[in-house]
C-alpha cells in the first residue's frame, strides 16, 4: 500500500512535466516563432526551444520562415514547452506529424543550435552536418548568428 502512494505521488508531480498544448497556428512571426490558437480559443506566442532562426533583415530570415510557414501555418500542431521567456512566450518543443521542427530547421539549415541556452548534442550533430553540406544558410559563407545581428542592431540606436 505504501508503495502504491509512492507511486501516486511520484505521478501527481511528473504530470506537469508532460503537458502539451495542441492547436491550429494561426500566424507565424518568423521562423522561430508563432501564434497557437487553442481548442479553448486561446491564443499563446510560442518560441521554438533551443534554436535561432535569421531575423527578418538578414539573408534567410524570411527563408526560414517560409519554411515554417510552409510546414505548420494553419495546421494543428503539438508543443512540449519546455518554459516561458522573459517576453512571455512559451519555449518549447514542437511536433507536426510525428516531426519536430526544432530539429527539421537545423537539418535544413535555417537555424542555428542555440547553445547558450540547450545543450543537446544530437542538436549541435544537425546543425554540424547542415554546415558541411553548405544547407540553407550555410551557402553563406559570412552568415551572422542572429544573436550577434541583434546586437549590432541594438548598439546601433
Amino acid at each position: 500500500m505504501k508503495t502504491f502512494f509512492i507511486s501516486l505521488l511520484i505521478l501527481f508531480f511528473a504530470l506537469p512535466c508532460f503537458a502539451q498544448l495542441s492547436g491550429r497556428v494561426v500566424s507565424i512571426f518568423d521562423g522561430d516563432t508563432f501564434t497557437l490558437l487553442t481548442s479553448d480559443k486561446k491564443q499563446i506566442k510560442i518560441r521554438l526551444h533551443g534554436v535561432d532562426c535569421p531575423e527578418k533583415g538578414q539573408p534567410f530570415g524570411q527563408k526560414a520562415k517560409g519554411f515554417v510557414s510552409k510546414r505548420i501555418f494553419s495546421k494543428m500542431v503539438a508543443v512540449s514547452p519546455k518554459k516561458k521567456d522573459r517576453y512571455g512566450r512559451t519555449l518549447g518543443l514542437v511536433f507536426i506529424e510525428g516531426e519536430c521542427l526544432n530539429e527539421a530547421l537545423l537539418k535544413n539549415g535555417f537555424a542555428w543550435h542555440y547553445m547558450r541556452y540547450d545543450k543537446n548534442k544530437l542538436w549541435s550533430e544537425l546543425e554540424a552536418e547542415a554546415r558541411r553540406k553548405k544547407i540553407g544558410l550555410w551557402a553563406d559563407k559570412h552568415a551572422q548568428p542572429p544573436w550577434e545581428f541583434r546586437k549590432a542592431k541594438k548598439a546601433d540606436r
